[in-house]
């Protein structure tokens, strides 16, 4: 079906988010869905002798033929959207049509098909999670022993390597898939517990045999539900979900943050991939903007969003049932997951092709690594009898002097000062200073750290 632009579209029906993900989340889908569970409970219903077989026949025959203009033109009449579906597929069922629904609730049957659109749409996400793990598996194994300068309170620090910093990303996202396939566990539907989830109405169709029925459903949907509930399942399931979602959104938002400081000219050090004729900017024919990089922080900060209104249908949902969670859980949730769905194969696209300019690396390397050599001259120089604080202060002068120096002539003389001045020579030796001031294997243990990471997420 072509998309009408004469009318709002959702930037996800047709922007972002993958195909896939868009069809999970269906008007067509999610009414195949609640046909999928009423076929499966009258299939259990026939085993227990309240369906014929004829009927059961004739039920299954219509499973799939949705009429969503009829249904439409039903609901704008009683005003249900649920039982405008079920008079559509009864009269379509000629014969079996009048036993779909027994003993049912609305829930019965949108909470069951929630349930299953859940367990195929977290398949997505992980299957997506998991590729996004495997490419930064190989650019921290192409930049394991690249050193660079890290960076706290986005001033020069003390060198890393790349290898190490992407393993901070890749880390973020192996706890995610670790809350992921915890959340998985307890996806769960409603069961078939009726208005009030107390099996009243299916008791008085079979007695005892309820929760037997409940089971042959749930096995032929592939699906758990939940011990008790009450006319829903509990709504946490939502909030635990978007929460999730929420997780890797603000993985990708660290990810992507960091990219767009570090592709700024003041760094040059990364870069996301630019398209051959892909336009910077309408005025300015040079720009080079990182888009995907904004497009990922700017849905992130939706998908957090939606985290809250679902906080508050699990909250709100009073006694055994309000109604006021349904509106903003038709909305929260399909954009959550398309969103999620948009900014993970944005980040894949990046991270597949990220640009490393080694030049600029090494020249931010060299201005400021020399710095970061200070700390092993204290450490040293109070070993062999300096007073700490008194030491501290001298390094403290020196640094900053030369940072008042580069900023006028961009060149670095920090070591050159130090071997000249006499109350730290009367702790080290010239030789001494110099073999400290190697910088750049000032890297601790970043290798050794960034092949670890390498095999964890080999292990996934």
């Amino acid at each position: 079906m072509k998309t009408d632009f004469e009318n709002y579209q959702s930037p996800f029906s047709w922007r972002y988010g993958s195909v896939e993900m868009r069809k999970l989340f269906s008007e067509v889908n999610r009414r195949k869905t609640w046909r999928k569970v009423w076929v499966a409970l009258a299939k259990a219903q026939s085993k227990f002798g309240l369906i014929s077989k004829k009927e059961l026949e004739d039920i299954i025959k219509h499973q799939n033929d949705i009429d969503i203009e009829k249904a439409h033109q039903i609901e704008s009449e009683i005003k249900h959207d649920l039982m405008a579906e079920v008079k559509t597929y009864a009269s379509q069922s000629k014969i079996g049509g009048g036993k779909i629904h027994l003993g049912a609730t609305s829930q019965d049957i949108e909470d069951n098909a929630d349930a299953i659109i859940f367990n195929l749409a977290l398949e997505l996400i992980e299957k997506n999670l998991k590729s996004l793990l495997k490419t930064w598996s190989v650019k921290i194994d192409q930049n394991k022993d690249v050193v660079c300068m890290a960076y706290t309170h986005l001033q020069p620090a003390e060198p890393t390597t790349l290898g190490y910093r992407f393993s901070l990303y890749a880390q973020d996202l192996l706890i995610d898939l670790e809350l992921l396939n915890y959340i998985k566990t307890q996806i769960k539907g409603k069961g078939t517990k009726g208005a009030v989830g107390n099996y009243a109405s299916y008791t008085s169709l079979l007695g005892t045999k309820s929760e037997q029925m409940e089971e042959e459903v749930l096995k032929d949907l592939g699906i758990k539900a939940f011990d008790v509930t009450g006319q829903v399942y509990p709504r946490k399931l939502d909030y635990l979900i978007l929460c999730l979602l929420s997780s890797i959104a603000q993985s990708l938002y660290k990810f992507a943050f960091d990219l767009r400081i570090l592709q700024s000219a003041q760094f040059g050090e990364l870069a996301e991939p630019f398209a051959k004729k892909q336009v910077g900017s309408s005025a300015m024919p040079f720009k080079r903007n990182p888009q995907n990089s904004e497009r990922i922080c700017s849905l992130a900060r939706y998908i957090v969003s939606l985290s809250r209104p679902a906080w508050d249908n699990a909250a709100n949902s009073l006694l055994e049932r309000t109604l006021d969670d349904s509106a903003a859980k038709r909305v929260i949730v399909p954009d959550s997951f398309l969103a999620t769905d948009e900014i993970l194969k944005l980040a894949l696209y990046i991270v597949s092709d990220l640009v490393v300019n080694k030049h600029n690396i090494e020249k931010n390397l060299n201005s400021f690594g020399p710095f970061s050599a200070l700390e092993s001259i204290l450490l040293k120089s109070v070993k062999n009898g300096a007073n700490r604080q008194e030491m501290h202060e001298i390094l403290r002068e020196h640094s900053m002097r030369v940072y008042e120096e580069m900023a006028k002539t961009g060149e670095n003389r920090l070591f050159k000062n130090l071997g000249n001045d006499k109350a730290i020579l009367e702790y080290l030796t010239k030789a001494e200073i110099e073999n400290l001031t190697n910088y750049k294997k000032h890297i601790g243990l970043s290798e050794k750290k960034s092949k670890l990471m390498i095999s964890k997420i080999k292990n996934i």
